[in-house]
């Protein structure tokens, strides 16, 4: 397993062209599920992992790697599942999300998959609220699940999405008079979140559950408009969503006469240089790493009340 990320750099140009690498796993029993490799920094056996005094239940325990103590979550057992108990072929993967490092336990790793986001789908209809998926996937005729992963770590760990007083401003909605933004994450939790933290400016907002079905949305929308803008005023999107990811979502809006003039912010749990890059070369107005309420609602006055912004 050892090498398995070494070419993580040269994979980033997929991002972009509506694809993504997944990292194949397995939990407790033959069901495969899958991560993201744009997330995920290291692979690793099992190392020793320590125990901490009333730590959730969902933490195996914690461990240091690379002079940093990362505390490991049983992703079996965060899921609903059985405990996973270590042994030999026991991995965690060490990944990033929402401007933090956390260790996931699991039972066994496969291999890296490259694939289409459109071959990417959201989750079966019925699968109800406590699904743990975004999505899913079929490889060598088999069904892989894509987990939650900002589902699982808010219920470990909730998220406050309460804005400092003073970024509050109900005068934002005041200012957009009957327009609406629109948010796009294929992430329930995240889309709640993102609402909730935009709720003090006053806005109305609706909601998408993926970037195809932002775009259907959107276009519906604009039907017999000169310009999106008249109902749409902004839209903030994910990144990494089935069907069509946020750069390819970007770009077919940019590229459409209608939609072109509405500015977009991706807000995305991916982080770090190349995405500033991509983000250019889309022609996304603005770029916000998950999730700091603060700086979304800063960045979302600057774009609907540029005057009050310095």
């Amino acid at each position: 397993m050892a090498g398995i990320l070494d070419s993580v750099n040269q994979r980033t140009q997929l991002v972009g062209q509506n694809r993504l690498e997944l990292l194949l796993f397995r939990l407790v029993g033959p069901q495969r599920f899958g991560i993201n490799v744009f997330k995920v920094r290291e692979v690793m056996p099992c190392p020793r992992l320590t125990s901490l005094p009333k730590q959730d239940k969902y933490i195996k325990g914690v461990a240091h790697i690379r002079g940093q103590t990362i505390s490991v979550i049983d992703l079996s057992k965060a899921t609903g599942g059985p405990e996973i108990i270590p042994d030999e072929n026991s991995f965690v993967v060490i990944a990033e999300y929402n401007r933090s490092v956390q260790g996931f336990l699991v039972a066994a790793v496969e291999r890296i998959v490259t694939l289409s986001w459109k071959d990417v789908m959201p989750p079966p209809e019925g699968a109800g609220k406590s699904s743990y998926l975004t999505a899913v996937t079929e490889i060598d005729k088999q069904m892989v699940s894509i987990l939650d992963v900002e589902k699982i770590l808010n219920e470990i760990s909730p998220i406050s999405t309460e804005l400092s007083d003073d970024v509050i401003d109900d005068s934002v909605g005041d200012s957009i008079g009957e327009r609406v933004i629109m948010i796009a994450d294929d992430s329930t939790v995240a889309r709640n979140q993102v609402k909730r933290a935009l709720e003090p400016l006053g806005l109305n907002m609706v909601l998408a559950k993926n970037g195809q079905d932002a775009l259907d949305q959107l276009k519906d929308l604009a039907e017999g408009l000169n310009c999106i803008t008249e109902k749409v005023a902004l839209l903030i999107s994910d990144i990494e969503m089935p069907e069509m990811d946020g750069y390819t979502l970007t770009a077919e809006i940019k590229s459409n006469e209608q939609l072109r003039k509405m500015p977009v912010i991706l807000h995305t749990s991916l982080s770090g240089v190349f995405n500033n890059a991509m983000v250019e070369k889309v022609g996304a107005e603005d770029f916000i790493p998950k999730f700091h309420p603060d700086e979304l609602a800063t960045a979302v006055k600057k774009w609907l009340k540029p005057s009050d912004v310095s």
